[in-house]
């Protein structure tokens, strides 16, 4: 009783720590959603290329002293998104090489920017806290919220309206070119939106763990079903529901909101995964 009258406290007097719990679902719904398109088609670390290059622009904008720091990592992640749709395509260097390439590079210049252009004494606690996120998702502004929310609606009216398009390109690109679906558009349509849920989820879970969030919740659906509808509603279902264990265990027990969020989604995926054995629906 005495932790859920913690837990009472801590969101009635607290603004931030609500902002946190809406922002953590409205993300985990959204990285969800994507998940599922981006481990069927087999591009699941593309959330590991593009936060690493989030992470980069996002050591630019510090040493440049922007207020506005989305102005350069929102622009810079997508067009890397583009960059590595493009790039993936290329018959001289595939989809996995690319990300590699784009992600190892882009994180090393950020850290190498931000030891040479430091911008405040510590260092070391700026660049955990945006590779984990301990401590940005405790300062998100009502600002921030807002921007979710913008972003959680163009997400599900994507899905929504393009459901049977995403579904074609996804699960057979040649067949949906073939009955005049334009699947560039819509892989670059996946790639942009895939960019800005990212950079949204850099001050939840940081640069490091994003791609927990698209993957787990996917995998874990897919254990017990397998139409694409099913696995979509059940993958957000789980998202959402491993996103506010995580927020509410992390204030509970004062562990780190990002970890523990990775935690739950890993709970979920071993669960379904136990699951699936006993029902001996996955092999």
């Amino acid at each position: 009783m005495n932790k859920l009258q913690v837990l009472a406290d801590y969101f009635i007097k607290y603004p931030f720590v609500r902002y946190a719990f809406i922002v953590g679902l409205l993300i985990a719904l959204c990285a969800s959603l994507l998940g599922v398109t981006l481990v069927l088609k087999r591009f699941s670390f593309i959330g590991d290329g593009l936060s690493h290059v989030a992470f980069g622009a996002m050591a630019v904008a510090a040493i440049t002293g922007l207020t506005n720091r989305m102005a350069i990592i929102l622009p810079v992640t997508m067009l890397a998104a583009v960059l590595l749709l493009r790039t993936g395509q290329n018959t001289k260097i595939k989809g996995d090489a690319a990300i590699a390439m784009i992600s190892v590079g882009a994180l090393a210049i950020g850290y190498m920017l931000m030891n040479l252009f430091p911008s405040s004494s510590n260092i070391s606690g700026d660049v955990c806290s945006t590779l984990f996120g301990s401590v940005s998702i405790l300062t998100l502004k009502s600002s921030d919220v807002a921007l979710c929310v913008v972003m959680a609606i163009i997400v599900l009216l994507t899905f929504l309206l393009f459901y049977h398009k995403i579904f074609a390109v996804t699960f057979d690109e040649s067949f949906a070119q073939a009955t005049g679906i334009r699947a560039n558009t819509y892989n670059l349509l996946i790639a942009v939106i895939t960019a800005m849920i990212i950079v949204l989820a850099m001050n939840l879970v940081g640069s490091l763990l994003i791609s927990a969030l698209i993957i787990f919740p996917a995998l874990s659906a897919m254990r017990l079903f397998r139409s694409f509808r099913s696995v979509i509603i059940c993958s957000a279902v789980i998202s959402v529901i491993c996103a506010a264990s995580g927020i509410i265990l992390s204030i509970l027990f004062s562990t780190p909101v990002g970890a523990t969020i990775v935690a739950a989604d890993m709970a979920a995926f071993f669960l379904f995964s136990l699951i699936a054995r006993c029902k001996g629906t996955h092999a």
